[in-house]
């Protein structure tokens, strides 16, 4: 494999901007925001995209949105939040490592 720009960060190899990490999940700024709050939420464990989730990983697909829930609430996304996962390169997934966009702040139109 290799190497992964966001294995890379969540190994803490390349600086970025934390909000939230445990044992499994890291979560950080998005670096090209598309929106007042734009957070990236990543497995630790590299899952190439949401079509390589095996069976025995839907827990750590669970606990990612339970982190996105958290985020949300954390930055007082009160109104209401969009949650992005890309697919593949025809689905517009540009870092092939499995990722969750939290965008707020904002009233989106689709």
């Amino acid at each position: 494999m290799a190497e992964c720009l966001f294995c890379n960060l969540a190994a803490g190899k390349i600086p970025c901007e934390v909000v939230y990490q445990d044992d499994t999940v890291f979560a950080f700024k998005d670096i090209h925001p598309k929106a007042p709050i734009h957070i990236l939420v990543i497995p630790k464990k590299h899952i190439a995209s949401l079509a390589d989730l095996k069976t025995s990983e839907l827990p750590l697909a669970a606990h990612m949105l339970e982190t996105v829930n958290a985020i949300a609430k954390q930055l007082g996304t009160v109104k209401g939040y969009k949650l992005v996962i890309n697919t593949g390169s025809e689905g517009g997934q540009a870092v092939m490592h499995l990722h969750m966009h939290l965008l707020g702040g904002k009233r989106f139109s689709d």
